[in-house]
């Protein structure tokens, strides 16, 4: 089959990998329908995060069953699934306490599983995935074509930018201050919204990144960053500062810019993946009171939740894909991506 690998930075190919096989019991075969590229797979496409050896890339797919292990009971050949950015069994106590990302005996797409198999990367025509009946979500059928974007962003960034939401405590009244206009950001935007928010101010110097962030429901847009953008947080939210921050960038700048616009006693919810020596100043928090919450999003238990939200068109994430390209076009995906030529872009195999 093809999918893609990455070599080197700045360097994605479309290969012929090996075919997955069954070979735990507890495993499943998923043809993938559609897959993307994550904002957190830019760190390597860069060079920010170093590829010592080609590997397998990508983490975010749904698709349709074709083959389960024997042990398999809650996924069935021909059901639509969703699959989150990693591999979990959905029993362990790690995942009990709603933390799935630390599953006991979970791992990450395009890597060895525990069990000696082979989970391949999201971005390819077919999937082996681990722990089929904990990893996967199936989703009721019949599934439309037009559904595929808004539930591939159940497999990631819905998720994250809701992760940021709850983490930072957004409910009903709140303001709220999105760092961040990549597809996470506005997908917190969605989550701040649908938590109740009713004062939502995105962070963004790009007009049609704004324009989408207004129809998910900001109130306000600041172009200004560093101390000129929080100054004009303070403006808007009667010169406190925000209720909740919602941090969806993870690097140094960005996590200043989010602690230094909550307001003495506000929430900062943060899942970018760091990068850029980010680092918290204990000493700010604590005269501020500024708390600190959140870490890598732990999707698969947000799904369920949000999946009726997608479906009745009630929140529509599935509008932050706004380049489709097929997969043998990966490379160029990515580029479009790192130069900021397209928020996130969907990729069908």
């Amino acid at each position: 089959m093809r999918a893609t690998v990455i070599h080197a930075a700045r360097d994605i190919r479309v290969e012929n990998v090996p075919d997955p096989v069954l070979s735990t019991g507890r495993d499943a075969i998923v043809k993938v329908v559609a897959a993307c590229v994550c904002g957190s797979d830019l760190w390597p496409y860069r060079g920010i995060t170093p590829t010592h050896e080609p590997h397998r890339i990508g983490h975010e797919f749904v698709g349709v069953v074709e083959a389960v292990g024997d042990e398999v009971v809650g996924v069935r050949v021909g059901d639509f699934v969703i699959a989150p950015f990693y591999v979990c069994d959905d029993t362990c106590a790690n995942c009990r306490n709603g933390v799935s990302t630390s599953c006991l005996h979970g791992g990450w797409w395009g890597s060895a599983d525990r069990e000696g198999g082979f989970a391949d990367g999201g971005q390819g025509e077919r999937v082996r995935v681990p722990l089929a009946d904990g990893t996967l979500v199936v989703v009721p059928g019949p599934v439309g074509d037009d559904e595929v974007p808004g539930l591939l962003t159940l497999s990631d960034v819905m998720g994250t930018g809701h992760h940021a939401a709850v983490s930072a405590g957004v409910g009903a009244g709140d303001s709220v201050a999105v760092v961040g206009d990549g597809a996470v950001g506005l997908c917190a935007i969605i989550a701040a919204k649908r938590l109740g928010a009713t004062t939502i101010v995105a962070m963004s110097r790009h007009p049609e990144r704004q324009a989408l962030a207004r129809e998910f429901g900001a109130t306000h847009v600041v172009a200004e960053r560093g101390d000129e953008g929080i100054a004009a947080v303070r403006e808007l939210t009667g010169g406190l500062g925000a209720d909740r921050v919602l941090e969806c960038v993870g690097t140094k700048e960005s996590m200043d810019q989010a602690i230094r616009s909550a307001r003495p006693g506000g929430m900062v919810g943060y899942v970018g993946v760091p990068n850029g020596g980010a680092e918290l100043p204990i000493r700010r928090l604590f005269n501020t009171n500024v708390g600190v919450n959140g870490g890598v999003a732990p999707v698969r238990g947000y799904i369920e939740e949000l999946l009726p939200d997608v479906r009745s068109g009630a929140i529509r994430p599935g509008l932050v894909f706004d380049l489709e390209l097929p997969l043998a076009d990966a490379a160029e995906a990515y580029a479009a991506m790192d130069e900021r030529r397209a928020i996130k872009v969907l990729l069908r195999p």
